[in-house]
């Protein structure tokens, strides 16, 4: 008999197991896919930002002013430190980028995560795929596998099963209906919005913004985002998208790096023959792109465009749809836990990552979350074990 199961093996699942496994216990991770750490390595793809190295009031900022008080133990106990000292650990150098942000040298997912299933492997931990949850028969698993139904009776569970978005890489929340009474509902987070953008706007389709300011709800956003044919989307709108999808306007300041004084008298200076948009270029620097934001809302203009080119008002139609979202918002409440992330009722079994009723943006938030709470949950798990 295994003395811990896993399920779910994205980065909380696989930490909650090495820590179980360092421990000592007998320890099996399912996942429901052919493959595990889908996500993990989906993020990788433009280069795996696994942390922000900044000072850690900055750093817990990012995860909402009432955090509770699970949380942020796990996150003072693994946090930006620990997460380089992890990953270095595993043989793989990182950098700090000129934002803070962490990457390993190498850039990808796949290095990392092959050394880290050769540790888990050192420890005796035993990954299974294509195993899907089917919740509990009395105390017991239930799991559905290539060789039939498989019960199993561990000392501890460590539900890591991600949240409601990307369903096909697996987290498609369906497990939620195992837990009726403690998942507060799914919403989209890190997520770009909809925009049904005028016939001026598609020769801009696909251009980056960069160097302006997102603002929305009291949070600036300073990162780049893209012009895409369903909308904005990007780093710098998922950082802002929180307060988006609660109902704050979003304004973008399209010269932050200029007071309105400095914008002002740059407006004045004499526009002769030169179109706007060309006047524009000359005494703002703007790019093309910046000129068709402000076309497409700042229309009809005002005889002074100071004050919309520092605070453009942007018209949406709401957030893109919850499986296109980067993570989710909503999953087991703390609530329903106690400090160190087992369920109430049901003992011995803890929740990690990204399926707890937490959010954080991109830039390395999201995934030290997720590793950290796998860390705390696994810790507890082996206390609670032993």
């Amino acid at each position: 008999m295994t003395d811990a199961v896993v399920i779910g093996a994205g980065p909380a699942g696989l930490m909650a197991a090495e820590m179980l496994g360092k421990a000592g216990l007998s320890v099996t991770v399912a996942d429901a896919m052919p493959s595990v750490g889908r996500k993990f390595l989906m993020a990788g793809k433009s280069g795996l930002n696994i942390t922000k190295a900044e000072p850690q009031a900055a750093f817990l900022a990012n995860y909402g002013g009432d955090m509770p008080v699970a949380l942020k133990t796990a996150l003072d106990q693994f946090g930006p430190d620990q997460v380089i000292a992890w990953a270095e650990g595993l043989g793989q150098h990182v950098f700090i980028g000129s934002t803070g942000r962490v990457f390993p040298s190498v850039m990808k997912a796949s290095p990392l995560l092959r050394a880290w299933l050769a540790r888990l492997s050192g420890f005796g931990v035993r990954i299974e795929t294509r195993w899907r949850w089917h919740g509990w028969q009395g105390d017991a698993l239930v799991f559905e596998t290539p060789s039939g139904l498989q019960n199993m009776t561990p000392k501890v569970t460590i539900l890591a099963t991600g949240g409601a978005s990307w369903a096909r890489l697996g987290a498609d929340g369906q497990w939620a209906a195992h837990l009726p009474n403690d998942v507060a509902q799914f919403e989209p987070a890190n997520m770009g919005f909809i925009v049904n953008w005028s016939d001026h706007i598609k020769p801009h389709l696909g251009a980056p913004v960069k160097s302006v300011a997102l603002m929305a709800g009291g949070q600036t956003s300073r990162g780049e985002f893209i012009i895409s044919e369903r909308g904005i989307e990007g780093g710098g709108v998922y950082m802002v998208s929180r307060a988006m999808r609660l109902g704050a306007k979003l304004t973008i300041d399209l010269k932050p790096d200029w007071p309105l004084e400095k914008v002002s008298a740059a407006l004045r200076k004499p526009r002769g023959k030169s179109t706007l948009s060309n006047h524009l270029r000359k005494v703002l620097k703007f790019t093309p792109a910046q000129t068709a934001l402000l076309s497409e809302f700042g229309r009809p203009f005002p005889d002074d465009l100071t004050s919309l080119i520092k605070a453009l008002p942007v018209t949406h139609q709401g957030p893109r749809p919850i499986d296109e979202a980067i993570s989710t918002a909503g999953g087991v409440r703390f609530d329903a836990l106690t400090d160190n992330l087992m369920i109430t009722h049901k003992p011995g079994v803890f929740c990690a990552g990204e399926m707890l009723d937490w959010e954080a943006p991109t830039g390395g938030y999201l995934i030290t979350g997720c590793l950290a709470t796998g860390a705390l949950a696994g810790m507890q798990a082996a206390a609670f074990a032993t």
